[in-house]
């Protein structure tokens, strides 16, 4: 008979995740994995499978953590302009706090590019951000020059990228100044786009 787990998944999770977010993928050993997590090689297999099955349970809870937190956050916003504007303020100020990046952006550039089925679901999350700026636009009401509105979903893929960029930057050591000029050029899309 096996004997139960004797480890809180959640904290054990939140430490693998902590590694993978540091140093990528490649260069996070499963005994890395192990000794941050504070179990045994044998424990973490038989919780989580393989270090990539591993790395796909870090990805869900990375996403559930963060990037869910705030595209809820926005879909509640009475005001979408103003949703939006909180949205990229708490991303410079988490940026900046935390120079790690954003697991998602990293792994896009690091794991995407050799392994297809992660690059799935690196785009599958990334498309949940771009979803929640589409909401966002189309809960808009039109403003007094709104005739020339661009499309909603191309809108919401540049202040997507806009996303990207700042934690590209930021991880990069990016300055203040300059991730909060980015915010500033993601915002002004969503202003542009409701023709104020």
């Amino acid at each position: 008979m096996a004997r139960p787990r004797t480890f809180d998944q959640p904290s054990v999770l939140a430490a693998a995740m902590d590694q993978f977010w540091r140093r990528g993928y490649e260069a996070t050993s499963v005994r890395d994995l192990a000794s941050a997590m504070s179990i045994t090689g044998a424990s973490l297999y038989n919780a989580f499978g393989d270090k990539r099955s591993l790395f796909r349970h870090c990805l869900d809870a990375y996403l559930d953590t963060y990037a869910r937190r705030r595209i809820v956050e926005l879909d509640a916003s009475e005001d979408p302009i103003r949703g939006i504007r909180i949205f990229f303020d708490d991303l410079v100020q988490a940026s900046l706090k935390d120079r790690r990046g954003c697991l998602l952006v990293n792994s896009a550039m690091e794991v995407a590019p050799w392994d297809s089925e992660l690059a799935a679901v690196i785009q599958a999350s990334l498309r949940e951000i771009e979803d929640g700026f589409h909401r966002a636009l189309e809960r808009l009401p039109a403003g007094p020059h709104s005739r020339n509105r661009r499309d909603a979903r191309a809108t919401a893929r540049l202040m997507l990228s806009a996303v990207i960029a700042l934690r590209v930057l930021a991880r990069a050591g990016g300055d203040g100044d300059r991730l909060r000029s980015i915010a500033r050029s993601g915002m002004a899309l969503a202003e542009d786009w409701q023709g104020r």
